[in-house]
Parts: C-alpha cells; structure tokens; sequence
C-alpha cells in the first residue's frame, strides 16, 4: 500500500508546485509503523470530513490531499486548514514526519 500527501496553497505555494508530494510505502514500514499508519487510515477515513464554510478564503490557508493506493483500489481524502478533522490532522501529521526521515 502507498500513501502519498500532497499540499496546495497557503504562502509556500509556489514552492510547494515544485515538489513532488510525500510518499509512504506501507511494505516498507517496520510493523508497528505500519500497524499506526492502519489505525491513523481507518480513524481518518471513518470520521467525515467537515463542511468547510470558509472554503476558498485567505491566501495562506492550506489545503492537503491523501491518496491510499491499496493493490489497485484508490482513496482520495481531502482536506484544508479551516476545516479539518482531529483524525485527518493525525494522518497528515504522521506522514509528514514518516516521509521526512526517509
């Protein structure tokens, strides 16, 4: 399974067209990374996002996408700043730090 982290807009956001977004190949984790990246998936995915009501508001607002590539089946999750679940912030969070200590 791959999950990558893709980030959109806020005041980097030139920067942030240049790179590539951060990847994570589950295989690759020792198993109790792995088993965090499962809880952090299925909380993320089970918590709904919230509406977002200040959508499209404030240049440096951020918006992040997850992408769970699992043997061929896709799931895409986004979110952004303003509206943002505990659960979507742990995943991001974890996959931030995981992808920069590669």
């Amino acid at each position: 399974m791959k999950v990558t982290l893709a980030t959109h807009g806020g005041q980097a956001a030139g920067i942030n067209l240049r790179l590539p977004p951060r990847e994570v190949e589950a295989d690759a984790l020792p198993p109790a990374a792995a088993a965090e990246l499962a809880r952090l998936l299925a909380a993320a995915r089970a918590t709904p996002a919230p509406k977002d009501e200040r959508a499209g508001r404030g240049g440096d607002v951020m918006s992040y996408t997850i992408t769970v590539d699992d043997g061929g089946q896709q799931t895409v999750l986004k979110q952004s700043d303003t509206a943002m679940t505990p659960a979507f912030d742990a995943l991001r969070s974890w996959l931030e730090k995981q992808s920069a200590t590669k």
